[in-house]
């Protein structure tokens, strides 16, 4: 899997607080957010978020190139109605190959990854004698089992990605969209650390757990950690 931050708003940040500052102020959207300063910013930002007033959230968008999950990990993302998404199609692109499928680890490790191996790669045989039989793409793909890997183009605005890290970052979340959403979560920490310092699952960025008797009992206490569980390191500065 890889995820990259293709493009996002530009200084995110101050686009952020000066509109929360417009809500209150006589000034032009121009003059408040040349008038501001990435202190009074990160302080203005701090305050919505405690406050729960989020909309002006809305006003930093990011957009990014996810390459190599699979099916079933981007039907789980697509969920998320509010985010536009443009993804690889399988009626105009050839997918064959068994190197083009994602195997869980816990296959990998049964007693039968060999028969899954073998069952993978006979479907990328069997897709590629349709095509050689002069079946459309898009009947072919029908044999193609969900692990098959994708690539989709995902933007969402920052209200939307707290949203999404919320439930995806949850220990409870499939562990390939969990991963993808640590990804996303490490790139955009980097453009914008005060807007995301409080992202997370929920026991982390409203210290308590949203799962109820479903809970895994294993508070999240930082951002660092979540990046150390996914394989990924960085100092956010804001632990």
């Amino acid at each position: 899997m890889k995820v990259s931050l293709l493009d996002h708003t530009d200084e995110p940040e101050l686009t952020v607080a000066s509109a929360a500052r417009l809500c209150y102020s006589k000034s032009t959207p121009t003059e408040l957010k040349n008038g501001l300063t990435q202190k009074e910013a990160a302080r203005l930002i701090r305050m919505i978020y405690e406050l729960g007033h989020l909309s002006v959230f809305e006003h930093a968008s990011f957009t990014f190139g996810v390459e190599g999950i699979s099916r079933v990990a981007s039907h789980q993302l697509v969920r998320h109605r509010i985010a536009s998404y443009s993804q690889q199609s399988q009626r105009y692109v050839n997918i064959s190959g068994s190197e083009n499928f994602v195997v869980p680890k816990t296959i990998k490790e049964s007693r039968l990854s060999d028969k899954v191996e073998e069952f993978l790669g006979r479907a990328s045989e069997l897709y590629e004698e349709l095509l050689r039989e002069g079946v459309p793409a898009e009947d072919a793909r029908f044999i193609l089992p969900q692990a098959v890997t994708t690539n989709i183009v995902v933007t969402m605005n920052a209200r939307e990605l707290h949203h999404f890290f919320q439930l995806r970052l949850c220990r409870r979340a499939q562990w390939e969209i969990r991963e993808m959403a640590a990804r996303m979560l490490f790139e955009v920490v980097k453009v914008a650390p005060t807007l995301f310092e409080k992202a997370g699952p929920s026991c982390y960025s409203r210290k308590r757990c949203s799962e109820g008797s479903m809970t895994c009992g294993k508070k999240i206490k930082s951002q660092e950690e979540i990046f150390i569980e996914n394989g990924l390191h960085i100092d956010t500065g804001n632990q």
